[in-house]
């Protein structure tokens, strides 16, 4: 089991990544918007502006102040150099 940090030192468990979006679209904000009406979001932005959207096999929702360049880069196990400072 391979832990990916998603910002704030919030983890996530990698195998359990289903997509990675951006959140700009008008589909995404749906997305969004749908799965904090079921209760399926997870909001790891701190307050700050939502700029990636991961999509689990559980069907949960994790919002993330994270670029999906730089989360798809950790889930390939690439280090970005930049862990200990948030964007």
């Amino acid at each position: 089991m391979r832990f990916i940090n998603v910002g704030f030192n919030n983890m996530l468990n990698a195998s359990r990544v289903i997509a990675l979006v951006s959140s700009d679209s008008a589909p995404s904000k749906r997305l969004i918007q749908d799965a904090k009406d079921s209760g399926r979001a997870v909001d790891c932005t701190c307050g700050r502006k939502t700029r990636c959207v991961i999509i689990t096999d559980s069907d949960h929702v994790i919002l993330s102040a994270l670029q999906a360049e730089t989360v798809a880069g950790r889930l390939n196990g690439v280090d970005d150099g930049d862990s200990d400072k948030e964007e």
